[in-house]
């Protein structure tokens, strides 16, 4: 939805990824139909940069396909941080583990397969940041699991939040759409947090705890 000049301008001046992160990237569009679900360079380096402004503890990640985000997001985590992502997933959840046996900041991640909306009542932990790139249907029930399991001033990140611009004529739009536009209406009439739809991308719904 960005005129791809600009956007090659923006990239342009954009501090660079690992070597590991790039060959995540060529491996995915060289060999998967899938591989618009990979957040990519841009997006990336924008999650790395949360990440790193909030220096995390705890992460937790709802849809984890190729690895590449968990890597980003890990890039911010404190020395003692952990990351936690989610994944119903078999086969790409194996190619993901083994591109994090590459990373040093491999022992920091770990995954868990199953479906979130099951595991995610469970945690007994408290996340300073949250990522949620799963099945869009969902979107509204992960936010309400996660949201009592973030501490004050945390971090909750959606992404494909305009989808592909569908979203504004959500009425005709498919399930996906129509999901994810009760998604930001949810946010936004949330009054607990402070949030901000980032037009990056697919759109990025940033969400910020004020108050339980």
């Amino acid at each position: 939805m960005v005129n791809r000049d600009i956007q090659n301008y923006a990239e342009k001046y954009t501090s660079g990824e690992s070597d590991l992160l790039s060959e995540i990237s060529r491996v995915t569009y060289a060999e998967r139909d899938d591989k618009a679900m990979l957040s990519g360079f841009y997006q990336g380096r924008l999650l790395s940069m949360f990440s790193r402004m909030l220096s995390p503890r705890r992460i937790l990640e709802i849809g984890t396909f190729m690895g590449y985000s968990a890597l980003c997001l890990a890039e911010g985590l404190t020395e003692d941080g952990k990351l936690l992502t989610l994944d119903i997933e078999p086969e790409t959840n194996r190619i993901a583990k083994e591109f994090w046996a590459q990373s040093e900041l491999n022992s920091k991640i770990e995954s868990r397969l199953g479906n979130a909306s099951e595991i995610v009542p469970g945690l007994n932990e408290t996340f300073d940041l949250v990522f949620i790139d799963a099945d869009k249907p969902a979107y509204g029930n992960y936010y309400d699991s996660v949201f009592p399991k973030v501490r004050i001033g945390g971090v909750i990140i959606a992404d494909n939040v305009l989808h592909g611009g569908k979203v504004l004529d959500a009425a005709n739009g498919d399930e996906n759409t129509i999901a994810l536009d009760a998604f930001n209406r949810k946010v936004q009439a949330d009054e607990r947090v402070e949030n901000i739809l980032l037009a990056v991308r697919d759109g990025l719904m940033i969400v910020r705890k004020e108050k339980d």
